[in-house]
């Protein structure tokens, strides 16, 4: 059942940076394009995963914000919006302005100013901070800790973004006189729930602020693409609008994380103890790609059923260890099926490296580089196999899910026991359906509203082509192979479901049988 919503609670994610809209006197705007240098060499901290080990005291968060703040900065970011002339007017002055008739609509570019915050990490001035922070910017200031807060920082521009882990790689265009204080790197991965940690930022444009907390939990995941999930650290540390792109650190003053979300509800409007920071050893990785101005991601072409494999599972699967991401289907022409990967293999293993879960694998193969062959060891019905897979580079603006198809209710339906009835796979049905004559099965005719198989994901003209890993060509195959199934277990059925490419796709349906 899906959970009730609060009448109380309304949770809402939402990017922390700040954003001040207003007119300024065109003399004063500096819009010249940032600068298109070419990017100098980039030195990556080296990361610290010892132990975190020792005891608090009561000067342990004095020195901590001693060591890390110096590298935290302050930006500010200007994009242009397009408003009405007499919108821009009303908010310059706080009430309309009366204007001549040919004026009155005008739309008009009005400058807006975000403020977020950064941490340097090297100490030729490059900076990491969020995507949304600088995103669509014509001017970047970036203030450091030294400076007073009226004094508008130095001027920066953008080496590299990546909109899917919202981050993006910075660099100063003019050095300061002082030598630059670098941030140090922690291990997100030895992160656990209970760890002390520590943000600091600039909420509401208050620069070097300190806050304090524990990690609430860690690998939350959130969706970032259809089928990609990015796992965030979670952390009660007061984290608002402002401290977007700023660190996280553990009790060594190391950043392992960067401030990027926070849950809140329409009354609070701003932290309520539920922020979202972005691993560093996530960022870590795609700084090489960052500083070479765009990021690159594998895909190899399936899609993976939500449901995490336990260890009763992986017995009925005859898996050699509890994990390992289960396809539910395949993209026609794409990568896996050039290999021959099919809907309900098992993915246990990746170019030698075993699959923990289904996002484990997503994040090894968008961290492999396009053209790159590499081995697949799958299970299918109870034998191993091991296919090679040739990775393609990922385009997020490419995928689109299918379009349904509606076809009139079949004579002959038959109930299974599952809340799903079916008809045979007759000509006439064939042809509406438009599925491939080396495609044999039964016909889902319509679900039980939150039934079984609804609940499962099966749909009306899904042809149903396997249930259990046996090939099904009657109502009575399929109840037979149905009734098999002990309440209380998963039935595996693989099924043909129609889309707008003519194709078709396999996808693996996962049914509790009550």
């Amino acid at each position: 059942m899906a959970p009730r919503k609060s009448s109380l609670f309304y949770g809402v994610l939402i990017a922390v940076s700040s954003l001040v809209v207003g007119m300024v006197i065109a003399s004063r705007l500096d819009l010249t394009p940032l600068s298109s240098a070419a990017n100098g060499p980039l030195t990556i901290p080296p990361t610290n995963s010892d132990p975190i080990e020792g005891e608090l005291d009561a000067s342990t968060f004095r020195n901590i914000a001693r060591i890390a703040s110096p590298s935290v900065v302050s930006i500010r970011a200007t994009t242009m919006q397009r408003v009405r002339s007499t919108d821009a007017l009303r908010e310059f002055f706080g009430f309309p302005v009366p204007q001549p008739p040919s004026r009155r609509s005008l739309p008009e570019e009005v400058p807006t100013t975000g403020t977020g915050s950064g941490f340097i990490i090297d100490k030729t001035g490059y900076i990491l901070t969020n995507n949304h922070v600088v995103d669509g910017a014509t001017e970047i200031r970036v203030r450091l800790s030294s400076m007073h807060e009226l004094d508008e920082g130095l001027p920066a521009r953008i080496v590299g973004r990546d909109e899917l882990t919202d981050t993006a790689l910075l660099q100063l265009e003019r050095l300061p006189n002082e030598e630059l204080v670098v941030a140090r790197f922690g291990d997100s991965d030895q992160m656990a729930p209970g760890d002390w940690v520590m943000a600091i930022g600039t909420p509401f444009n208050l620069s070097n602020t300190v806050t304090v907390g524990i990690v609430s939990a860690v690998g939350r995941p959130n969706q970032v693409a259809r089928g990609r999930s990015l796992d965030f650290i979670q952390t009660d540390a007061a984290i608002n609008r402002g401290n977007s792109g700023g660190p996280l650190l553990n009790i060594r003053g190391e950043v392992i994380g960067i401030n990027t979300m926070i849950l809140t509800n329409e009354f609070a409007g701003g932290n309520v103890g539920v922020g979202f920071a972005i691993p560093i050893n996530t960022v870590r990785d795609l700084l090489p790609q960052l500083h070479e101005g765009k990021v690159t991601r594998g895909r190899i072409g399936v899609e993976i059923y939500g449901t995490p494999i336990t260890e009763e599972y992986a017995k009925e699967l005859n898996l050699p260890h509890v994990g390992g991401a289960e396809v539910r289907s395949v993209a026609p022409g794409g990568p896996s099926e050039k290999a021959g990967v099919q809907a309900g293999d098992v993915i246990v293993e990746y170019n030698g490296q075993p699959v923990r879960d289904n996002n484990d694998l997503v994040s090894r193969v968008m961290a492999t580089r396009p053209g790159t062959t590499v081995p697949l060891k799958v299970v299918r019905n109870g034998k191993t196999l091991t296919l090679n897979v040739t990775v393609e580079e990922l385009d997020l603006s490419a995928e689109a899910g299918s379009p349904e198809t509606n076809i009139e209710p079949r004579s002959g339906a038959q109930d299974t026991g599952i809340g799903v009835s079916v008809a045979p796979l007759s000509p006439r049905l064939r042809e509406e359906l438009g599925v491939p004559e080396h495609r044999n099965g039964v016909v889902v005719v319509e679900t039980t509203p939150f039934g079984p198989a609804e609940q499962g994901g099966l749909q009306a003209n899904d042809v149903i082509l396997t249930v259990q890993g046996r090939s099904v060509s009657s109502p009575a195959a399929v109840r037979e192979a149905v009734e098999a199934v002990p309440a209380g277990r998963i039935v595996r059925m693989v099924i043909w479901r129609p889309s707008g490419d003519g194709d078709g796709q396999e996808i693996l349906i996962q049914i509790r049988k009550r």
